[in-house]
């Protein structure tokens, strides 16, 4: 078991995935980082699931267990024959009432504190791309090289946003080359 100063914040970040268009995390990690039994976490969340509605916990459905199987290989679940539960981040919070261990209500704070800074980074990216929306009207005409700019900027906003919550991995990738009117230019994708 983890001494709760000893799990890192990038730890817990990995363990946040994207399920419905919303950051979750699963039973199998929250429990890890508590240090319980799944089951435990489970049976506690079901005792009080009246504390629990859809907006704060929800069990995946086949599809979303297919995917995130093929998104890691293998089941991560060890072949478990129960269905996963995915905590939004007001579902964690609610956790801590019904887990009432010192280490579940520690943790808890951690990871919402992960939550609230990602969730203002994710308010900057947006704020950084109303601010280049505004200057690409303010160019509407201008050359095509400042719109290709404008465009690849975009990209890398939403494919971190895309990437938030998920695993770090080492980037792989191509190089291209695009074309513009002053010549061509190498670009990592």
């Amino acid at each position: 078991m983890k001494d709760v100063a000893a799990i890192q914040e990038g730890e817990i970040a990995r363990k946040i995935l994207i399920i419905r268009d919303e950051q979750v995390m699963l039973d199998r990690d929250l429990a890890e980082m508590y240090g319980v039994e799944t089951k435990y976490l489970k049976r506690q969340v079901r005792r009080n699931i009246r504390r629990f509605p859809k907006d704060f916990m929800f069990e995946l459905n086949k599809g979303e267990i297919d995917d995130l199987r093929c998104q890691f290989g293998t089941s991560r679940w060890g072949g478990s024959r129960y269905v996963p539960m995915a905590f939004t981040e007001q579902g964690v919070a609610q956790l801590s009432s019904v887990l009432s261990s010192e280490r579940a209500i520690d943790v808890n704070i951690q990871i919402i504190r992960l939550f609230t800074r990602m969730r203002k980074l994710l308010m900057k990216h947006k704020e950084l791309l109303l601010r280049v929306e505004q200057m690409d009207g303010k160019i509407e005409g201008q050359s095509g090289e400042i719109r290709v700019l404008f465009d690849y900027i975009r990209k890398l906003i939403e494919d971190k946003k895309a990437r938030d919550g998920q695993a770090s991995r080492t980037r792989i990738g191509f190089e291209t080359t695009i074309h513009s009117k002053s010549g061509s230019d190498n670009v990592r994708v």
